[in-house]
């Protein structure tokens, strides 16, 4: 018997139930929660900044159970070699014969701590599961499961020693989500959880409902309006001058990709299903822009010097080219039914 495909309704309140059971643990972090929820949804992966002891091994680590999915946690090192990240054939003496050792990508939620400190030929080795969720050894191609979502930290604090991410591997991302330190509130409310009894987290869902949750998330509407605004913002960043904004030109060296304006669509789509919408209204795209932006813009050594931040050029341009009117609900429901 096929099971019923979940509505909009259905896959707001399945993810509050997996909020519901992470936040027993992890306190405060609303904005990266629900941003590794929008990822989880849409089919992407997340590079995180921020200092350690924030609890994002524990964030990830506490998803995974509650969806009974696997975790894997890789500490990237200067002498990892691709062998350590997607496994490798292997002689065994009596039988004669190779056998296939797969590597910890072979996960549901692969937490990437520290990518920047591996070489570059180590974090090349992410590409092509990141992209393709498979895994080619030896000649042979191994799928990873499903879902799959790749999660890389990095430190802002120490950069000696570590290695910038090429940028075809950041482009892969489709956000990067900057974690602060808690409020004094919610820092006591931590060391009262961490120093009294564990929190038990119960399984809430499968990984095989988180599938058919991420399908059913890819048939959210989107207004042709609000992809028209994403592609106009992201073009934005390539030429400015194009519009109205030629102040921010001398700080962008380039601009961000169509994959860009792909994961915004995308990433709007999935929030507007947390929020209980099977449609995207333009508050879930102007939400989302600066996290999917922030790490596809290459700064100028003007921008440097005078101070200047990703995000700031990106709320810049926002402002110089609003989001369009709020379309009509019933006019988005009589689009999504045609």
């Amino acid at each position: 018997m096929n099971e019923r495909e979940p509505g909009s309704n259905d896959v707001s309140l399945q993810m509050e139930h997996i909020l519901y059971e992470v936040k027993k643990v992890v306190v405060g972090q609303d904005h990266f929660l629900e941003r590794v929820l929008v990822a989880i949804l849409a089919h992407g992966h997340l590079l995180v900044e921020g200092v350690p002891g924030l609890a994002k091994t524990l964030t990830v680590n506490t998803l995974a159970h509650t969806i009974r999915g696997s975790f894997r946690r890789i500490q990237f090192t200067p002498d990892l070699v691709p062998a350590d990240l997607v496994g490798t054939r292997i002689y065994n003496q009596k039988t004669g014969d190779f056998t296939t050792s797969f590597g910890p990508v072979f996960t549901n939620l692969l937490l990437a701590d520290e990518i920047n400190r591996a070489p570059a030929k180590v974090q090349s080795a992410l590409l092509e599961v990141m992209q393709e969720h498979q895994v080619t050894i030896a000649g042979e191609t191994h799928p990873v499961p499903e879902p799959f979502l790749v999660m890389a930290t990095q430190n802002p604090i120490e950069t000696e020693g570590t290695y910038p991410l090429p940028e075809a591997q950041v482009d892969r991302f489709m956000m990067k989500v900057l974690v602060d330190y808690p409020s004094e509130e919610e820092e006591f409310v931590i060391v009262n959880r961490v120093t009294g009894n564990p929190q038990t987290v119960n399984p809430v869902t499968t990984t095989q409902q988180l599938v058919q949750l991420q399908r059913k998330c890819r048939t959210g509407y989107v207004d042709p309006s609000l992809v028209q605004y994403a592609v106009r913002l992201v073009a934005a960043t390539r030429r400015p001058e194009h519009y109205g904004v030629p102040n921010v030109a001398p700080y962008l060296t380039y601009g961000a990709s169509p994959r860009a304006t792909i994961h915004l669509v995308e990433g709007a789509r999935a929030l507007a299903f947390l929020r209980g919408r099977s449609y995207v209204l333009p508050e879930d795209m102007t939400d989302i822009a600066p996290d999917v932006l922030r790490h596809r813009l290459s700064l100028s050594y003007e921008a440097l010097s005078d101070g200047m931040t990703a995000d700031q050029i990106i709320l810049r341009l926002m402002k110089h080219l609003p989001a369009p009117e709020r379309p009509l609900e019933t006019h988005v429901k009589l689009d999504a039914n045609a």
